[in-house]
């Protein structure tokens, strides 16, 4: 009987540890499929997530480059179109401009009157070819210049504030020479000494004691000169 007993214990014995070492080692598995599925789910994630990421960003990228030159090559076409007639019409109102410009100064600018011409006098300025001048100084610090024409001692051309007239000899009594434009109404005469412009329109002298170089010189002289 008691080795009947001892051999049941024994037995026990062996059985528990074995289910012991069994239950161990099933959990063991269990924890390591556990693991395992658990990586193999985090990977399948990963490259799902990044598969849909992928094409999404390639599909963007792939836009924005077809969009770009084509957006680029519309603007610059249409650009171009503009700027083409504007050119145009800017050298077009160029022209316009230049021709305007041109008959306005032909119409501002009049042919020049012949200085010996027999035609009345005028507004024109005479043509001065062939002429001397001589500048005079008058009181107040008035200036003036004559032209004259040795062949051609019927008229004379005055220069007086900027403006050129021609003047038309007036016969004298007094033997003074006596130049006229009726038209703007300016008288010169002149005597040996000295000469005098006048406005006869206005009834006013312009200037006065008018002397060129030969006659200042000949008042010094004489001014100079001793009394006998």
């Amino acid at each position: 009987m008691k080795k009947i007993l001892t051999a049941l214990t024994l037995a026990s014995a062996l059985f528990a540890t074995a289910a012991t070492q069994a239950f161990a080692q099933t959990s063991d598995a269990s924890a390591t499929q556990a693991k395992t599925a658990k990586s193999k789910k985090t990977a399948t994630g990963k490259a799902h997530a990044k598969s849909k990421k992928s094409p999404k960003t390639k599909a963007h990228g792939k836009k924005t480059v077809k969009a770009k030159p084509h957006s680029n090559s519309k603007k610059n076409v249409k650009s171009t179109a503009k700027a083409k007639p504007a050119a145009d019409e800017k050298a077009q109102a160029a022209a316009q401009k230049n021709l305007r410009d041109r008959q306005a100064k032909a119409v501002q600018t009049p042919q020049k009157i012949p200085f010996s011409s027999a035609s009345d006098d005028d507004d024109r300025e005479p043509e001065l070819s062939g002429t001397k001048s001589a500048e005079f100084n008058c009181e107040m610090g008035n200036k003036l210049t004559i032209y004259q024409n040795d062949q051609d001692d019927k008229h004379i051309a005055i220069r007086w504030n900027q403006h050129v007239s021609r003047l038309t000899r007036v016969s004298t009594t007094t033997g003074a020479n006596r130049f006229e434009n009726h038209k703007n109404g300016l008288v010169w005469i002149g005597i040996p000494a000295k000469g005098i412009l006048l406005d006869s329109k206005k009834g006013q002298q312009l200037a006065n004691e008018c002397k060129n170089a030969a006659q200042a010189t000949a008042a010094a002289g004489v001014l100079t000169a001793p009394n006998s």
